[in-house]
C-alpha cells in the first residue's frame, strides 16, 4: 500500500526550506524509493528511520541530486532543484554529511574550518594560495569552533583527534558552507554516549537557524531530538508523525521499533 507524508499543517508559521513529491528511484528494475513526499522546515530537526537496505541514503542522494530521480519533483525554498547539478544545489544551500568522515588529517582543526570556508568567501578557485593567505577566514573558523565546541583542539591535528570530535569537526566544516538546509547521514554512527549526547546538543542548537534532516539509528537521540520523524520500508513512507505517534504504529514496531525499544 502507497503511503506518503501529509505537511503538518498545525503550525501555521512554519517555512518548508526542501520539498520532495512523488520521489522515485529505480535500479534496473528495482524500486529503491517509492513516492516519497517530504516537508523538511526551517528550525525543525527531521528524521528518516528505518530498517537496513529501506533507502534512506537513497533519498538523501536524490534530494541533494548526487543521484538523479527516475521520477518526482524537489523544490528548495521554492524553487525547482529537480534538474539542477549537484554543485548548483550545494551552492544554493543545501548541503549533506556522509557516513564516512571527510575531514583533511594533516591539517589543524582551524585550517579544515578554513579550507571549508574557502567557497562562501569566493577563495575556492584560488588554489594556489597559501594556507597564510586564508587569515582573514580566521574569525569566522573561531566562531564555528566555538560553536561546536572544539576551541581547544584548533591547533591540532584533525587527524589526531577522537573519532567522536572528528565527526563533531566534519560538521563544523559542513556549517562553514552556510546551509539553509542540512542534511546529516548517521551523524551519530559509531560514538561512545558522551559524544553522541555532544553531538545531539549541537545538532539542537544550529537547528535554530536552519532546516535539518537527518538518518540516524539511535531511537532514543531521535525521540528526544526531533520535532518529526519519517519512516521508511522498502523506499515507501510507512508512517510520518512526531515521536508518539510514530512509536505507537504497529506497522513501525514491526517493521523497525519493536526490536530496539530495550
Amino acid at each position: 500500500m502507497q503511503a506518503t507524508e501529509q505537511a503538518d499543517k498545525a503550525d501555521s508559521g512554519s517555512r518548508v526550506v526542501l520539498s520532495a513529491r512523488g520521489l522515485r528511484r529505480d535500479f534496473a528494475g528495482f524500486v529503491a524509493v517509492k513516492n516519497v513526499d517530504l516537508d523538511i522546515e526551517h528550525g525543525k530537526i527531521h528524521a528518516l528511520i528505518g530498517p537496513n537496505g529501506a533507502g534512506k541514503t537513497t533519498v538523501f542522494n536524490l534530494l541533494t541530486r548526487m543521484m538523479p530521480s527516475s521520477a518526482g519533483t524537489i523544490s528548495f525554498l521554492g524553487r525547482d532543484i529537480t534538474h539542477m547539478s549537484p554543485a548548483a544545489v550545494a551552492r544554493l544551500g543545501v548541503v549533506r554529511s556522509f557516513q564516512i568522515s571527510a575531514i583533511f588529517p594533516h591539517l589543524t582543526v582551524l585550517d579544515n574550518v578554513r579550507v571549508a570556508l574557502q567557497r562562501p568567501n569566493g577563495l575556492a578557485i584560488q588554489f594556489w594560495r597559501s594556507l597564510s593567505a586564508l587569515d582573514a577566514l580566521t574569525p569566522r573558523a573561531d566562531e564555528l569552533l566555538a560553536l561546536v565546541g572544539l576551541s581547544d583542539a584548533r591547533d591540532r591535528l584533525a587527524g589526531d583527534l577522537s573519532y567522536g570530535r572528528k565527526r563533531i569537526l566534519e560538521i563544523a566544516t559542513t556549517l562553514a558552507l552556510d546551509p539553509k538546509a542540512l542534511l546529516l547521514d548517521e551523524p551519530m554512527a559509531g560514538m561512545g554516549h558522551e559524544d553522541v549526547g555532544a553531538v545531539a546538543e549541537i545538532i539542537r542548537s544550529i537547528a535554530k537557524d536552519r532546516a535539518v534532516l537527518m538518518v540516524e539509528h539511535n531511537l532514543a537521540v531521535v525521540a528526544d531530538l526531533c520535532d518529526r520523524i519519517t519512516v521508511l520500508q522498502r523506499g515507501e513512507i510507512l508512517a510520518a508523525g512526531d515521536y508518539a505517534t510514530v512509536s505507537q504504529d504497529e506497522r513501525v514496531r514491526v517493521a523497525y521499533m519493536g526490536t530496539t525499544d530495550d
